[in-house]
């Protein structure tokens, strides 16, 4: 290792403090090019977000276990009800059918009496708050 002299020091000092001084940030001025289009796109998007209450709907269980019995699980009930949404999704280790997007708990467990006729196990998912 080389050990430099206190004059190289200073000089190597400044010349970094120079260096440094010089460096700029980006300009904080930015102008934006958009069709007045994308807005009127957000605004729908917004208000169908709004409307949409997922964490505020019961929903039913159907089945819980493997992909592949999983997908025909969903393809089976939607064959046999189709007037009621379902959907597919993984929470580790398992794939889970629910289906429903139902308002009240009353609508829910009477679907799930229904329901109960054709599948065993299921049960009924409260929403979450």
């Amino acid at each position: 290792m080389r050990i430099l002299t206190p004059s190289k020091k200073v000089f190597l000092t400044l010349i970094m403090t120079t260096l440094a001084y010089n460096i700029n940030a980006q300009d904080q001025n930015l102008t934006l090019n958009q069709d007045p289009k994308f807005e009127q796109l957000l605004n729908d998007k917004r208000k169908i977000n709004t409307s949409l209450t997922t964490n505020e709907t019961y929903k039913i269980q159907i089945f819980s276990g493997k992909s592949e019995e999983a997908k025909k699980t969903l393809s089976d009930f939607k064959r046999e009800y189709s007037d009621i949404d379902g959907t597919i999704i993984f929470n580790t280790p398992n794939y889970k059918v629910l289906v429903g997007n139902f308002k009240t708990r009353i609508e829910a467990e009477r679907n799930l009496v229904e329901i109960k006729k054709k599948y065993k196990s299921v049960f009924l998912i409260k929403p979450t708050k």
